[in-house]
């Protein structure tokens, strides 16, 4: 069997690769990717594709029997690309996709998730089997703020005291790797999040207790939030969205209960003080 997974250079995509290595062999396994020198070092076949251009992924998926379809990072223009790919996997006889959709897509506040219903959407119309892996939050999404919080005297955010059901992001690749190797997982969607929900008080605790400083949890408007974030030099859209995110986590957006995630890869998730740990490590 041959497994092809798109995005084979990003942060997730080069987890799974890696956790799919120790499962089978490197020699049925494909990384799909812009740039394959980015990706000599994986040690496995990478094709080039451009979720833009239809032929490259004609060409890109000949032979393949399932494709992990991790989510495009192009907020906007992802709908358009994953159709791309679906479209050209089910004309290369592509037997499964596996995608990467969002916690509780079907009925999520945040702004992310109606491109992500609409690939749902359209991978349920193409006829081919699908799995599809709802991951919750990365945990890494706010322990790559911990330099700066430790800097600045405080963590900022808008979650209120919002819960979040994260994982490291290697646990959410342990996920993938146990479907696309595993049976029984054809149509089925699951919500994969943390065991353990923590909120932005608890982060900032957990700093705390690892650097021996006093780190608070400052909660700030969505607005002065965004703005807090565009003064360090993230775009202002990006700012923007970054902290209607945030305020989403205050609605239960990014909480959940279910344990799918540890079902899946037959353990407790990571827990929160482990990534600390390695943000403070840096």
């Amino acid at each position: 069997m041959t497994i092809a997974v798109t995005g084979a250079t990003g942060q997730l995509g080069r987890l799974v690769v890696e956790k799919l290595k120790q499962k089978t062999a490197a020699s049925g396994i494909v990384a799909l990717v812009r740039s394959p020198e980015k990706a000599r070092d994986l040690g496995v076949e990478a094709r080039a594709v451009d979720y833009a251009s239809p032929e490259t992924l004609d060409t890109a998926l000949t032979g393949v029997d399932t494709l992990l379809l991790i989510s495009s990072n192009e907020i906007g223009q992802r709908a358009v690309q994953h159709k791309n790919v679906i479209d050209a996997a089910k004309k290369a006889g592509v037997k499964r996709i596996v995608y990467t959709s969002l916690l509780h897509a079907d009925t999520s506040p945040l702004n992310l998730a109606g491109e992500h219903r609409q690939t749902e959407a359209d991978l349920k119309a193409s006829g081919v089997a699908y799995t599809i892996l709802r991951n919750g939050w990365y945990s890494e999404n706010y322990t790559g703020s911990i330099g700066g919080a430790v800097a600045g005297g405080a963590f900022i955010g808008s979650a209120g005291e919002g819960r979040i059901s994260a994982a490291p992001r290697a646990d959410y690749a342990e996920a993938a790797v146990a479907v696309l190797t595993g049976a029984g997982h054809e149509g089925k969607t699951y919500e994969l999040a943390g065991d353990t929900a923590w909120t932005l008080s608890d982060l900032a605790a957990e700093i705390s207790r690892q650097t021996g400083k006093d780190i608070p949890y400052k909660n700030l408007p969505e607005a002065d939030y965004a703005a807090a974030l565009a003064s360090h030099g993230v775009p202002e859209g990006f700012a923007a969205s970054i902290a209607s995110w945030d305020a989403g986590v205050s609605q239960g957006a990014l909480f959940d209960d279910a344990k799918q995630l540890s079902a899946l890869i037959g353990r407790p998730t990571t827990p929160l003080s482990v990534p600390v740990a390695a943000a403070l490590k840096g």
